[in-house]
């Protein structure tokens, strides 16, 4: 019987890992990966849930996987994922050509759910959240020199606007000790850049430990040899203590970019939010990152027009913007997510005001970033490489100062041949378009 399984994978970094884990489980399962869904038997969409754009997004790939039927009648479609564990039956009584639906639970079980989809059994099956493997054989669907590594499951911060506790379950730290025995197979493998990702990657061993350990971590998987760029997503601003700073910046693998979702700056919005801190408080602890790590890269991220937000919260949120210069940001329009608590405040902006208010701090954002790319010229700066257009004979990577899929590339010439991951100093000759280029030193 062929066994032929392609699948579509959605979201975030999180969610990608679990798509790699379940790949790699089918492919032992005796199951052929396939990278076009015209030649699978199976069609998985691992989809996202999380806000109103990535629900969109998933039922857009989930209505054209089941459009293969019409050329092929036998195909089976399953769904799992944030969306399928959020929505459930729902997913199968709105669009019930879907064959499958499994909550992220039974992720393990991939090979059996595909094994009965293959005799046409329609399968849903829910089980704990807590169920979800975190660790196992991974198939990477990243270049082959940079892998995320997931530290930690779920989120107990409880902010009223996210549905990942509920779709997720609470925060579970995974044991060190399964985390850098990947960690160093990704190493043999050839990964030479290690992306570290959790929901809240600063809680990391709060629940196992009885303490934060994240910095402990680290310093451990600095001493993995291959390893050469450790990068730190989603760090909380209120976790951030001198020993993780002092770690980021004594480490030499950890390359000195720090991503620290605040999401606001006023203390009435963070309130409304279930977050902690105010304007000063925030502007005290990047003062103080930015002290201790000079040249750090700090990223952040914003919503604007949440629910209650004043004209004057937001001016408030444009000061802070324009006061603390952030070399990467990126604001979103507050989404509306059933099952939070956000949802029922008063106050709701209408959904045009709320684009508005994020466009008008993407917009103040580009101009702040067109002047630090500016300030970059003449500088060097560590780029590890990651195509050439044999067109222009030119190479395209990123910088330190940039994660894969979210931030931007540097276009470079060199004197001599390259190979993607190879890790090269670049110095910035000019910015196009916001697009800067250079040469390899």
């Amino acid at each position: 019987m062929s066994k032929k399984v392609g699948m579509v994978s959605l979201g975030c970094p999180k969610n990608q890992v679990d798509a790699e884990i379940m790949l790699s489980k089918l492919q032992n399962g005796g199951f052929e990966i396939v990278s076009d869904p015209g030649e699978a038997d199976i069609i998985i969409v691992n989809t996202c849930g999380f806000i109103e754009s990535a629900k969109k997004e998933s039922i857009e790939n989930i209505l054209d996987m089941v459009s293969y039927k019409e050329d092929y009648p036998s195909v089976r479609v399953l769904v799992t994922g944030c969306l399928a564990e959020r929505y459930r039956s729902q997913i199968l009584e709105e669009i019930p050509e879907v064959d499958g639906v499994i909550g992220i639970g039974a992720n393990n079980d991939i090979c059996e759910v595909c094994d009965k989809l293959l005799g046409f059994e329609k399968v849903e099956e829910y089980p704990a959240k807590e169920s979800l493997c975190f660790d196992g054989d991974r198939i990477l669907t990243t270049p082959e020199y940079s892998a995320y590594i997931k530290i930690a499951e779920g989120c107990s911060n409880k902010c009223t606007y996210c549905a990942i506790p509920s779709i997720r379950g609470e925060y579970r730290s995974r044991p060190a000790e399964s985390i850098l025995t990947e960690a160093e197979k990704l190493a043999k493998d050839g990964v030479k850049e290690l992306i570290v990702v959790a929901q809240d990657t600063t809680r990391y061993g709060e629940d196992l430990y009885g303490k934060n350990a994240l910095s402990p971590l680290l310093r451990s998987l600095c001493k993995i040899e291959g390893i050469e760029w450790i990068r730190l997503l989603y760090l909380y601003p209120e976790r951030i203590d001198d020993t993780l700073i002092d770690t980021i910046a004594e480490e030499s693998k950890i390359v000195k970019y720090m991503d620290i979702p605040v999401q606001h700056c006023s203390a009435n919005v963070l309130k409304r939010m279930n977050r902690q801190g105010d304007r000063q408080s925030l502007i005290n602890l990047f003062n103080k990152i930015r002290e201790r790590i000079p040249d750090v890269t700090l990223r952040t991220t914003f919503i604007a027009g949440f629910p209650g937000e004043t004209e004057e919260e937001f001016e408030e949120l444009c000061d802070f913007v324009s006061e603390m210069q952030f070399e990467r940001m990126g604001c979103f329009a507050y989404s509306e997510e059933e099952g939070t608590p956000a949802a029922k405040l008063d106050g709701m902006l209408p959904e045009e005001e709320r684009t508005r208010r994020a466009d008008i701090i993407n917009d103040l954002q580009s101009e702040i970033l067109d002047e630090i790319n500016e300030s970059l010229i003449g500088m060097e700066l560590p780029t590890i490489v990651e195509d050439y257009d044999g067109y222009t004979d030119s190479y395209y990577g990123r910088t330190v100062m940039d994660a894969p899929e979210i931030d931007t590339q540097i276009c470079f010439t060199c004197g001599h041949e390259l190979n993607n991951g190879d890790i090269v100093s670049v110095e910035v000759i000019n910015c196009v378009d916001g697009l800067l280029t250079g040469e390899a030193i």
